[in-house]
């Protein structure tokens, strides 16, 4: 017997159960599971990820029911004895979904960015919700900038996106477009899409949204609107372009780039980010610990994918090079892959991050399934421009030797580490935010 269903058995018998689903007590009366937070995660991702762990569980007839509350719905299964399972999903954005865990009117809180400060601290209680156990990134997004299918702009940088959003810049013309004036398109204060915008884009330049914006609390409605308005602009998660046009981005001195897969799933893309389930390490609900271990399985990042985000799932990708790249990275490129997965550590140290911890597994399984544990893999650093360049490039390979270490230590003999300093940007170096995401390790394998 394994300790998972070990633990799960103990639970039912201490608790007050008369029904199992699979290995997943149910009790007597209501939800098995409430969850909480993102309209981005709630709306298809997060009902799409429970449906999947019902099913795996063995329960019968899944289905979903909507009740007369917009942005919640009832994900409901039966068991063989005919007992209904049920899940309560609301979706009215990530801070609604820390509220909710205050007040114990939710199991898991879903969050379409990372848990703030004030937060973290107003929940001591539950335990640390960025312990490595707590803080679970289920998926990888991109925030798309969205205009009318007709508009002929096909790019533009985070500083122009700060001073359309703030209405600084008020009309097309402005930015060698065409249209006339500039019609807003924003999400609600309690969206997650909307504190990342303000974050990558807003705030890093003391800037605030217009009050002319209009605000939507559904994805699909904002997205929608856009492309029905030859002026609009506006700012969604990947899944909802719909039937917008999607621009290129930039960011400081990186490269123009699109929203796509492969820029995503690296977080290079200027406006990736990151997708949460919170699951109190104090809270003893299984269905809440069994959803989390599913949506971090093959099965789960499946369904990932197959909502229209970005699944952590490691793949090789060919890279073609380009005079822009240093000759060495030029070089790389010629004879091997890079993986599609970066490195990136906690804000001011070495030590990886909540999200590189799960990725290590997962690029570790790559590779020995591969048979590339025996110099078949180069890791290549990066960091934050300094103000000394050997600092930088130095700090780059130390950033390279820290990843090294963790897969020394099941096995795996490296090729070559390599350290470009501050070469290669993806991010501005101006803020916070982009300095972190400039600090990274690629993963190379021949």
């Amino acid at each position: 017997m394994t300790l998972r269903r070990l633990f799960l058995l103990m639970l039912c018998a201490l608790l007050p159960f008369t029904a199992s689903a699979g290995d997943l007590p149910v009790p007597e009366n209501g939800p098995v599971l409430r969850i909480q937070g993102s309209n981005t995660i709630g709306a298809a991702l997060g009902p799409a990820l429970v449906e999947g762990l019902m099913r795996e569980q063995g329960l019968l007839k899944v289905h979903s029911e909507v009740p007369d509350t917009a942005n919640e719905q009832r994900i409901v299964g039966e068991t063989v004895q005919g007992r209904r399972v049920v899940v309560d999903v609301a979706a009215h954005g990530s801070s609604t979904g820390f509220s909710a865990l205050k007040t114990a009117s939710a199991d898991l809180a879903a969050s379409s960015r990372p848990i703030k400060d004030s937060e973290r601290a107003d929940l001591k209680s539950l335990g640390d919700l960025k312990s490595p156990g707590a803080e679970q990134v289920i998926a990888i997004d991109g925030l798309a900038i969205i205009l009318h299918p007709q508009n002929p702009l096909n790019q533009l940088d985070t500083e122009q996106l700060a001073r359309i959003f703030s209405g600084e810049a008020k009309t097309w013309e402005e930015l060698g477009g065409r249209g006339g004036t500039i019609h807003l398109y924003a999400r609600d204060d309690q969206s997650g899409t909307y504190d990342t915008f303000k974050e990558l884009v807003l705030s890093r330049r003391g800037k605030t949204l217009n009050n002319a914006a209009k605000r939507f609390e559904s994805s699909e409605q904002l997205s929608d609107a856009v492309s029905q308005d030859p002026q609009g602009i506006g700012f969604i998660g990947l899944p909802y372009v719909r039937q917008a046009k999607a621009v290129a981005i930039v960011d400081g001195d990186s490269q123009p780039m699109q929203p796509l897969t492969s820029l995503i799933a690296t977080e290079d893309y200027p406006l990736s980010r990151r997708l949460f389930f919170y699951l109190p390490p104090n809270g003893k609900n299984p269905w809440a610990q069994a959803l989390v271990a599913f949506a971090q399985s093959s099965k789960g990042q499946a369904i990932v994918a197959d909502n229209g985000f970005v699944a952590q799932t490691v793949q090789a990708m060919s890279v073609t090079p380009n005079a822009l790249m240093p000759e060495g990275y030029q070089a790389l490129s010629r004879h091997a892959q890079r993986l599609s997965v970066n490195f990136r550590f906690e804000e001011g140290s070495a030590t990886l991050d909540n999200k590189a911890r799960q990725d290590l597994s997962r690029v570790l399984d790559y590779i020995k399934q591969r048979g590339k544990t025996n110099r078949q893999v180069t890791l290549v650093g990066f960091g934050d421009a300094k103000s000394d360049p050997a600092r930088a490039d130095l700090l780059s390979k130390l950033r390279a030797m820290a990843v090294r270490r963790e897969l020394v230590k099941s096995g795996v003999v490296l090729r070559d580490i390599r350290g470009f300093g501050a070469q290669m940007p993806v991010a501005a170096n101006t803020a916070d935010e982009g300095r972190i995401k400039n600090r990274r390790v690629e993963v190379w394998v021949y």
